[in-house]
């Protein structure tokens, strides 16, 4: 049977709602994304919509090239699943997409968390929970554990996952030449702005 290769992105921005995240968890690597490649082009999650506030999230494409990210250390994990979950999960991920104006960041679930309580509402996840029902929707993850109560730290722990990079998401190999990529195309739109 015929693999695929899919990526789990654990971060830490170091922004100061993750350090306090960090500090009520006691542990690191709190963001948590799937990349459905190599390069990290296609990263998808529940978090930030604008960099710098923490306050306006929803379903996000991860931009890794914005400046947002430059000390952000990472823990990526390789994934292998069929080419049917593979497919299954990309058109998930592509329906949301399409539809994401539709989608909220489930602050009230986070809560939930630490009260070890699910709040479900409706088109509304946070990073962790929305990872968790996309890898569960496609037969993928298996857990007693609702979505609504799945931390980062439990899906690091999956024995599935193989480590594959661990240090600042900036010296991640197979990123600079994406990141590169799009700083030169920031660069030209910046001075064909001055023109």
């Amino acid at each position: 049977m015929k693999t695929k290769t899919v990526y789990l992105l654990f971060l830490s921005t170091g922004t100061l709602l993750a350090k306090t995240i960090d500090l009520y968890t006691k542990q690191s690597l709190n963001h948590v994304s799937i990349a459905l490649d190599q390069e990290l082009n296609l990263v998808y999650s529940f978090g930030r919509k604008r960099p710098h506030n923490p306050f306006i999230g929803g379903f996000i494409r991860e931009n890794l090239s914005l400046p947002f990210f430059n000390r952000s250390m990472c823990a990526i994990y390789q994934l292998k699943v069929t080419e049917e979950e593979y497919t299954q999960l990309v058109e998930q991920i592509m329906i949301m997409e399409s539809h994401k104006h539709l989608y909220r960041y489930n602050f009230l679930g986070l809560f939930g968390v630490m009260l070890n309580k699910e709040f479900h509402r409706e088109n509304a996840f946070f990073c962790s929970q929305f990872v968790a029902s996309m890898l569960q929707e496609c037969g993928i993850y298996h857990s007693a554990k609702p979505p609504g109560l799945i931390r980062p730290q439990d899906l690091r722990a999956w024995r599935e996952l193989t480590p594959f990079y661990y240090g600042k998401l900036k010296d991640y190999p197979y990123l600079t030449a994406h990141v590169e990529q799009e700083q030169r195309k920031s660069w030209r739109r910046s001075f064909f702005r001055l023109s």
